[in-house]
């Protein structure tokens, strides 16, 4: 194998590939990533028989062939590369990779002990890469981080007909976001739970491109998702376990008491402020009364804090505490000028969503829900 590339096509390909490798592989192959060299370009694979990755880059290809190299450590040097170009010849037991005055060799690893990369199910629909990037990055915040409780560390796919409807929640907030696509199968339904993390590196990857889904089979242990946009290939098991029933905490239209509607930037602001003085298990608290939210954090032992900004409140005054940090997160999902509050009880969830004018209304597509915290006496 003899190859040249852009050095920052080929960094960034690698760079994709290398974030799904595991740091600590069950089994050492699965650390290395497939240089496949053929047809005037070069394809990068990593697989760990959990999700897989694949993408191809054009190069010039002197002689075809394959290898299987260290993947972090070949994105580390490809990063680092100070020439326009990299050079990557394969001779016995080693790569040879190169650029300007640097010069690297890479001990091979064994190829034939490398699993093959599942196939790609057939395409189950077409979506829009940048609404599917948006969509996930507003509902990331929300997912879980617990390892020992892996279902709440997925993202729910809810595939009804012509949407698609992602669900996260670690227990203490819930993220919701729906959006249209075009399915193949116009009556399709159903559910399924992708690994967070691994969504929103899909979808970061694809935005700009139109984005293929592909459903595999969806019995229990056995699930399979593809992803195929912009040149990239990837796949996911799907996470095995009941997602929660959480749709029953959105409150209904006709639940609400109170809504309010508040400058986003200068919410976030005043919370970030109010924030400094807030004890990490302590909440932040809201007043929202008279067109005035007065954020209060601290106690009298220690520091304190308050703030005051304007508000549009219609209903009864609610005065809640939220986590600021949930809170913050909330905020910054909503990619709007004004957010807005609805609430049924002070003791209930609230729903935060965003809003492109004063002027309009909250709308089904999205919510995010927050669960209140006692307030101190």
């Amino acid at each position: 194998m003899k190859v040249r590339v852009g050095r920052e096509v080929l960094a960034e390909a690698v760079g994709w590939v290398a974030r799904g490798l595991p740091s600590r592989p069950s089994v050492p192959i699965l650390a290395g990533m497939v240089v496949d060299a053929a047809d005037g370009q070069v394809t990068l694979s990593g697989f760990d028989y959990e999700s897989s990755a694949q993408v191809s880059v054009p190069a010039e290809v002197a002689d075809e062939g394959r290898a299987l190299v260290s993947g972090r450590l070949l994105s580390d040097i490809c990063r680092s590369m100070p020439g326009d170009t990299v050079e990557l010849t394969a001779e016995t037991a080693r790569v040879r990779v190169s650029s300007g005055a640097a010069r690297f060799v890479l001990h091979t690893l064994p190829l034939d002990e490398y699993p093959p990369l599942p196939e790609i199910p057939a395409a189950s629909g077409v979506l829009d890469g940048d609404v599917f990037q948006r969509a996930v990055a507003q509902v990331i915040s929300a997912a879980g981080r617990d390892d020992t409780l892996p279902v709440f560390t997925g993202i729910r796919l809810e595939i009804r007909g012509s949407t698609i409807s992602l669900l996260a929640t670690d227990r203490y907030r819930l993220a919701v976001r729906t959006f249209e696509w075009q399915p193949v199968d116009a009556g399709i339904e159903t559910n399924v739970l992708v690994p967070a993390k691994l969504l929103l590196d899909v979808a970061k990857a694809m935005a700009g491109h139109e984005v293929t889904l592909a459903l595999g089979s969806t019995r229990t242990g056995d699930g399979l998702m593809g992803f195929e946009g912009g040149g990239r290939h990837a796949t996911s098991r799907l996470i095995d376990g009941e997602f929660p029933k959480v749709r029953g905490l959105i409150p209904a239209p006709t639940a609400i008491t109170s809504t309010v509607t508040v400058q986003t930037a200068a919410l976030v602001e005043a919370v970030k402020r109010v924030a400094l003085v807030a004890e990490r298990s302590a909440p932040v608290r809201l007043t929202f009364a008279d067109g005035t939210a007065t954020l209060d954090a601290g106690n009298g032992e220690e520091a304190q804090a308050s703030e005051a900004v304007e508000v549009t409140l219609a209903g009864d005054p609610v005065v809640t505490g939220f986590n600021a940090g949930y809170l913050l997160d909330g905020l910054a999902s909503l990619g709007t000028p004004i957010a807005h509050f609805a609430f049924t009880q002070p003791i209930k969830p609230a729903n935060l969503t965003g809003l492109h004018s004063p002027e309009d209304a909250p709308t089904a597509d999205s919510a995010y829900i927050l669960m209140p915290m006692r307030l101190p006496t």
